[in-house]
């Protein structure tokens, strides 16, 4: 059998179609359609039928699907195995995807259990947006997801969310916008230069309608999927934005801003994701485990 065939049926299987795949492998739609048709010819069935535009997996496709999740599975524990210091203590490695919104100061919290294992740990860290790491997650080339949402119920990815943690939201500006502000909170948000968390994060549907319920029309002048790049233009003094209480004080000593307000109905949830249900990598369980006696974060 050729594996590289095997590995695209896999990628396509995951992903949801040719396309996707294609994207992911950074290969053309006819280049993968003709491995996996080698695959096909080689094992003398169908894997994938058309229905409608998309496609979807025969019975054998299923049962090929099933051995492919283990044998790459076998394939990254292989490669963990095999990577030892000189002195043949097991080195693990931990690769870690981080969504871009998440702060920074609460990735860190998170993650911080994982260096405590009794084995050497080598923590390996990328940021993006979440539904690439959703798909570098599928590939098995993270161990974890690092997200302020849970795995969205319409995507071909077979993973688990697990929560790890909640904050409530707190307000904060620049001095220099203090003093513009006019009556109690939230009321003194209106006409406010604004700094929104972008349209792909998980608590800007939240804010939008809190903000409709109390009838309140800041001035929103820049929206901002990375969290920290928000709170650098904060600082600055361009708009109000908002921040996990949970880093209240943080917030105001690293970006020299003050306390407009806070509010129990805006919540942000952190999760970790994962493709095992039943966690068995001893940094994902010590940062779940650290998450359920400690509830981070709790608003």
């Amino acid at each position: 059998m050729n594996f590289k065939h095997l590995y695209y049926f896999w990628v396509t299987a995951k992903a949801g179609g040719i396309m996707r795949a294609g994207e992911q492998l950074h290969t053309t739609p006819q280049t993968l359609s003709g491995q996996i048709k080698l695959l096909e010819e080689w094992l003398g069935r169908k894997l994938f039928r058309k229905s409608g535009r998309q496609l979807e997996l025969t019975e054998d496709g299923r049962l090929a699907l099933d051995y492919a999740e283990q044998i790459f599975a076998l394939g990254a524990e292989l490669e963990a195995a095999v990577r030892q210091a000189r002195g043949g203590r097991r080195v693990l490695d931990f690769r870690v995807g981080v969504a871009d919104s998440v702060a920074k100061s609460v990735v860190y919290r998170l993650l911080e259990p994982a260096m405590a294992v009794k084995e050497p740990v080598k923590l390996i860290c990328s940021e993006g947006k979440f539904p690439d790491l959703l798909a570098q997650l599928a590939l098995h080339r993270l161990d974890l997801v690092i997200a302020d949402e849970p795995l969205p119920r319409r995507v071909s990815v077979k993973a688990f969310s697990h929560p790890l943690g909640r904050s409530s939201m707190s307000f904060f500006c620049a001095p220099t916008l203090k003093s513009r502000l006019r009556g109690p909170f939230p009321q003194c948000l209106n006409d406010m230069p604004m700094l929104m968390p972008g349209g792909s994060t998980s608590i800007r549907q939240q804010m939008e309608g809190w903000l409709t319920r109390h009838q309140l029309h800041p001035q929103v002048i820049g929206e901002f999927d990375d969290a920290a790049l928000l709170k650098a233009f904060g600082r600055e003094g361009r708009g109000a934005f908002m921040a996990p209480t949970v880093l209240e004080a943080e917030t105001v000593a690293q970006f020299g801003v003050d306390v407009i307000g806070h509010t129990d109905e805006l919540v942000e949830e952190f999760f970790a994701l994962s493709v095992e249900r039943r966690i068995t990598h001893p940094c994902v369980l010590a940062i779940t485990d650290a998450a359920r006696d400690q509830r981070f974060g709790a608003a």
